[in-house]
């Protein structure tokens, strides 16, 4: 089994770089599969300008603009990941490695995280390089749907917040689950359009009115530009790929057992799977 450092390795140093080296690439994930209106809430370059500038204080402050649910989602997906006593664990979209701390102090495992934002991943450095009691991370700056790494390389590979930054989200899930060994757990955690017809016109409300309010208030102007855009994203997002389009996605990459669960009503959405056996 490799190590971690051993896994990232091939990874570049910046994000300027960071095409995957001596791996096949995705062949799909050159050929978007959406209509060119909606670049301006989906894409690479919206994934680098969004972040751009944030403070380093971004896990406390996704904490308070979700209203205190974002922790506890993620430790739901640390749950499913952990279930399968991993060793070896890809963490994709880690932003300051929140995700990835959590999932090697609670397994013991190596994490490799991996962001397309590098100022994203320096913001967890100084987290990351502490001496962990159990595991230890190493990120580097990498793309989601051209991922670096051998098949079959980690026991399990984490996500969050990413499919609505990607141009071709099915393209991304085969592309982390090829990186899947079998019989390994992929964990997501995304955001969600509430189901139930009250409390989606309240998240409407809030997303569109109170969260660009909140963000600036907390964050300044940096964070007052992502409250403006969360709401239509994730609106946007769901209108092409509804859950149940999730679902058969998931299944498409080779993932078995899918589960899904609403998190806060519908504001959050966690999935997990298991990598079917090697055809």
């Amino acid at each position: 089994m490799p190590s971690a450092r051993a896994a990232v390795a091939g990874l570049a140093r910046t994000d300027e770089a960071c095409e995957p080296s001596g791996v096949t690439p995705n062949p799909a994930t050159a050929q978007p599969d959406r209509a060119p209106a909606d670049r301006a809430l989906r894409g690479e370059p919206v994934a680098r300008e969004v972040f751009t500038g944030l403070p380093d204080r971004y896990d406390r402050l996704a904490y308070l603009l979700s209203l205190g649910q974002d922790r506890r989602w993620r430790r739901a997906v640390v749950d499913r990941a952990a279930a399968g006593q991993p060793r070896l664990v890809l963490d994709v979209a880690t932003g300051p490695a929140g995700i990835a701390l959590a999932v090697a102090g609670r397994t013991g495992a190596d994490v490799v995280g991996v962001d397309l934002n590098e100022p994203m991943l320096q913001a967890g450095l100084p987290r990351v390089r502490r001496a962990l009691p159990r595991g230890r991370v190493v990120v580097a700056a990498g793309r989601a749907d051209q991922l670096p790494f051998d098949d079959a390389t980690f026991d399990a590979v984490t996500f969050s917040y990413l499919l609505r930054y990607v141009d071709n989200p099915a393209a991304t899930i085969a592309e982390m689950a090829r990186c899947l060994r079998p019989g390994g757990t992929l964990a997501s955690l995304e955001f969600s359009v509430p189901p139930q017809p009250a409390w989606r016109a309240a998240w409407w409300g809030y997303t569109r009115l109170a969260l660009p309010v909140l963000g600036s208030l907390t964050g300044g102007p940096a964070w007052y530009r992502v409250g403006r855009f969360l709401g239509p994203s994730i609106s946007e997002h769901y209108q092409e790929h509804p859950l149940a389009w999730h679902v058969a996605a998931w299944q498409a990459a080779g993932l078995t057992d899918v589960g899904t669960a609403l998190m806060s009503l519908g504001g959050g959405l966690v999935m997990w799977g298991r990598k079917g056996p090697a055809s």
